[in-house]
């Protein structure tokens, strides 16, 4: 086994850097099956809207043949508007027996009877854009993608409360690639300088303690803690925080990464009126990827709108992390435009120039344009925005969550979660957390907690005094197969382990729980024996 002073060399590596070195202890004995509960990469995925898509992209490729026909090498050209409607309509006729040409049928009827868009401009942006056979125009989102992808989003976040024309998207690479070009023209156009204040919502996705960090911020990092014996709600003093003016943005996760549970109307009125009586200049950025697995979700972006960067990804919910699929909304009317507008003359030319390729008027120029235009250094604008194709799938996907009226593919994903959770639990033999709010996405296992519950205080003070908890980890991994990430690694205060729920089955939990449990007898029983023999000093794991 592995002596404690060699696993001390990993303690400065963030959490997704560190899975590596667990899972290479884990795999050690080929014997015995790894089982990395580390990464949230789903296991599951929406089948259907990609049924739909291969589906396009046939009908697709016979519209681009209606161009070049005569030509035998396999040119064509691109869709026409003209007839693609009966056209299409043709084509599901021909192939309505082939998986996801019903609902291709079913997708076009949404779009023209019940969001009142042109089926025939629909079409013909879904036929182009599955081709890739054109530069994204607009850059910053497809015209009737936009309008499709809108609407759910309001929907799933707002809860249908929002007009869908108070609000702007910008479709890009996933939720990272958001995070990281909103940091950036933050900075870029001086609404964030080195030494002001980021106030973050912890604990988290580690990578939003490390950004603000980097030397291209130098942003001084305000911890929002989460109260664990709170059910993982922000208490109102931590809260607080947000009335210092030095704090110029609010990055936060809702639901939260690691807990897992979504931001209560308690949390999200008292953020709404330090916002409105308080703080009106507060920047909020809110990564809510997990808001479609929670009952009854509501944003931060519907409670505060004209001060909220809301930024979601489609990766998790629909399995779809090696698509790349995110977007960011803005408000018609937000602080950021305000903030712009209210620069300094001297800053104001700066942008001036920065920004003058694109514009007469860069004055006017809106926020989220000017992230569009950071996205591709401002010169390469022309040819900025998301794959038309990445596009089209974005869409099929939105248009398949709101065609669910029953909410059938949700309440399966729940459920499928909400087991493994239990089972993990149930082997390791403590009851499962019962927060409220909880999407059970992740779960984050308080040791000490489970080692009071196992087998009494005195116990759990001990294994907290006399071991590493980090290292017990490298143990869990090298003796059992069980990859799990540290909680200290996402900001969490207590001895604790994240174990993701979704990229594993449910007996695979239970053999995780299973394994834990015997990890926690061996100590136990260490613990008895030194208590008999009345010795003193440090367990080694």
């Amino acid at each position: 086994m592995t002596s404690s002073s060699e696993y001390e060399k990993f303690n400065t590596l963030s959490p997704f850097e560190l899975k590596d070195q667990l899972i290479r202890l884990a795999s050690g004995r080929a014997q015995r099956a790894m089982l990395d509960a580390g990464r949230g990469n789903p296991n599951f995925l929406a089948t259907l809207p990609r049924q739909g898509f291969f589906q396009l992209g046939l009908f697709a490729t016979a519209e681009s043949e209606l161009s070049f026909s005569y030509m035998a090498e396999g040119i064509g050209g691109f869709p026409r508007r003209d007839g693609i409607e009966a056209r299409f309509n043709a084509f599901v006729a021909d192939h309505k027996a082939e998986p996801g040409v019903a609902f291709l049928r079913r997708a076009l009827s949404y779009v023209r009877d019940q969001l009142g868009l042109s089926a025939e401009g629909f079409l013909q942006e879904m036929t182009a854009g599955i081709l890739g056979c054109d530069y994204p125009t607009p850059p910053r989102m497809l015209k009737y993608s936009e309008q499709v992808v809108r609407h759910y989003l309001l929907r799933e976040m707002a809860g249908g409360t929002m007009p869908d024309a108070t609000t702007d998207l910008f479709a890009l690479e996933g939720g990272t690639a958001a995070i990281s070009y909103i940091f950036a023209s933050l900075r870029e156009n001086g609404l964030i300088h080195p030494g002001d204040k980021a106030a973050i919502g912890m604990p988290v996705f580690t990578p939003y303690v490390e950004i603000p960090e980097l030397r291209d911020y130098q942003l001084q990092e305000v911890p929002v803690y989460a109260a664990p014996e709170a059910g993982w709600q922000y208490p109102d003093s931590e809260l607080d925080k947000l009335l210092d003016p030095a704090v110029k943005v609010f990055l936060v996760v809702n639901p939260s990464n690691p807990p897992s549970v979504k931001m209560n109307d308690a949390g999200l009125a008292r953020i709404a009126e330090i916002v409105k009586t308080k703080r009106p200049d507060l920047i909020i950025v809110t990564d809510d990827v997990y808001g479609t697995f929670a009952d009854d979700f509501r944003s931060l972006y519907s409670v505060c709108p004209q001060n909220t960067v809301l930024v979601y990804s489609f990766s998790k919910y629909f399995g779809s992390t090696g698509w790349r699929l995110g977007v960011v909304a803005t408000h018609t009317q937000n602080v950021l435009d305000r903030a712009l507008a209210a620069l300094p003359e001297a800053e104001k030319q700066v942008l001036d120039k920065r920004y003058a390729s694109l514009t007469p008027d860069v004055r006017g120029l809106k926020f989220i344009d000017r992230l569009v235009a950071d996205s591709r250094s401002v010169a390469l604008n022309h040819t900025a925005g998301l794959s038309t194709p990445q596009q089209v799938q974005m869409v099929l996907f939105a248009l398949f969550a709101l065609m669910d009226g029953r909410d059938a593919y949700k309440a399966a994903l729940k459920n499928l979660l909400h087991r493994r959770e239990i089972a993990l639990y149930r082997d390791l033999g403590v009851p499962a957390p019962n927060d409220a709010g909880s999407t059970h996405y992740y779960t984050l296992i308080d040791l000490a907690n489970v080692a009071t519950q196992l087998y009494g205080t005195r116990f759990a003070r001990w294994l907290m005094t006399r071991v590493d908890y980090q290292t017990i980890l490298f143990r869990i991994a090298e003796e059992t197969g069980v990859v799990l990430l540290p909680g200290i690694g996402f900001a969490a205060r207590r001895p604790s382990a994240r174990a993701s729920l979704a990229n594993l089955n449910e007996y695979q939990y239970a053999a995780i729980g299973a394994a834990l449990r015997r990890m926690a007898d061996d100590y136990y029983d260490r613990y008895k024996r030194e208590k008999t023999t009345d010795t003193t000093g440090k367990n080694t794991p």
